[in-house]
């Protein structure tokens, strides 16, 4: 199977320029802000633009994106793939150029989830088979908390030592938003009043759950090959993995919830096409898809950064930090963005782009000498995922 190392580039990217509860704004303006952000940032206009990718998990077609941006009769595409999609999007983006229909398009991830009626939090109405110890139903807190205690139980950590591992990495999370202008959250949070939060579900209190938001990412790409007529510093697709399940790990009992196959599948596809043997090593930063504050934890060990059951050593080193060994989440976070379901993939892109080119928004977050990251993307919940692994770099 051939590579798609290094052969399409990510010449702009624009975010919406701020992302929670956008009351004031609508989902039109949210991608103009974004788009534009980013054909400015790659030096073209729309114009230019000879396809396009809409990621939504709830707009419409491709109208939803050539309305706004007044593309005139190019063809736009609609993805949709649950908290995958942004990132799927990019995929799909990428896979035109390589087959040479396309020499520049543009990817956008977006949503408006509080102009939404549904809960943040239930269960995919319609789609749940009945399980026989928990019925049906059950909501994503829910579900997330029941994997906090199995990794709990499976490795050893008492109740507290469990809580208290979860408000570090909930702290951490917050302590980055808060040095991110763009995000929803921008005040830091201690471990302790993390620890004495109201419970939402078992051990997952207020701080450890994202919440929905509203928000949208941007991506201009061609292929490498043309890179350089828009601009020096771009940066190129080392790997990218998908992956989804069967789905029927949630009716399993003996479905082990402590680690997640879509999530180290994709990463081996992403892995093996960038070349990388030793991730921990060779990546500079990671974005992951912290939903809940476990799953961050449980994120770091299936895409391999650490050994099962020990991320919590990892956690109290410091590793994860912004000055640890390895940044995770320096953007901030679902925990500290919300999580607009179609624009989360490509944001997490996004802050890699933009730490690769000493460009992140706050100094104070800015890494030191990122050459290649990794953005992970995961749809749908315990036993029932699809995922997405990107891994950009520069050339």
């Amino acid at each position: 199977m051939e590579s798609i190392k290094d052969k399409v580039a990510i010449i702009g990217m624009g975010a919406s320029q701020s992302f929670g509860e956008l009351w004031g704004k609508d989902i039109d303006d949210l991608i103009v802000e974004a788009a534009t952000e980013a054909v400015a940032d790659a030096g073209v206009s729309l114009k230019d633009i000879q396809a396009g990718w809409s990621g939504s998990a709830f707009a419409g077609g491709g109208i939803s994106l050539s309305t706004p941006l007044q593309l005139q009769f190019i063809p736009v595409t609609r993805i949709e793939n649950a908290a995958a999609t942004g990132a799927d999007a990019i995929r799909s983006a990428a896979f035109a150029l390589l087959s040479k229909l396309y020499d520049i398009v543009i990817a956008v991830g977006f949503e408006k989830m509080r102009d939404r009626t549904q809960r943040r939090g239930g269960g995919e109405s319609g789609t749940d088979e009945v399980h026989s110890v928990y019925g049906d139903g059950v909501s994503d807190p829910e579900r997330y908390a029941m994997t906090a205690i199995r990794y709990f139980h499976q490795y050893g950590l008492s109740p507290d030592e469990g809580k208290r591992m979860l408000a570090m990495i909930a702290s951490k999370n917050r302590f980055n938003g808060a040095r991110n202008p763009r995000a929803m959250f921008q005040e830091e949070v201690s471990v302790e009043d993390i620890m004495n939060a109201p419970s939402i579900a078992g051990p997952l209190g207020l701080y450890d759950c994202s919440v929905a938001s509203d928000g949208a990412v941007a991506a201009v790409l061609c292929r490498t090959e043309d890179a350089r007529a828009y601009r020096k510093n771009y940066v190129t697709i080392k790997g990218m993995g998908t992956c989804t399940g069967p789905g029927m790990g949630k009716s399993d009992t003996k479905y082990d919830f402590t680690h997640w196959e879509e999530t180290e599948r994709a990463a081996r596809q992403a892995y093996e096409q960038a070349g990388i043997k030793n991730p921990r090593e060779e990546l500079d930063m990671v974005e992951v898809h912290d939903c809940f504050s476990i799953a961050e934890a449980i994120a770091i060990e299936s895409l391999g950064l650490c050994e099962k059951g020990t991320v919590m050593r990892d956690i109290e080193a410091g590793t994860f930090t912004l000055e640890g060994d390895l940044p995770v989440n320096a953007s901030g976070g679902l925990l500290s963005f919300g999580h607009p379901i179609g624009a989360s993939g490509v944001r997490g892109i996004y802050e890699i782009y933009k730490q690769i080119q000493g460009k992140a928004e706050s100094p104070a977050r800015q890494l030191k000498n990122v050459r290649m990251g990794l953005s992970h993307s995961q749809g749908g919940h315990p036993g029932r995922f699809q995922c997405s692994v990107t891994i950009i770099g520069a050339p």
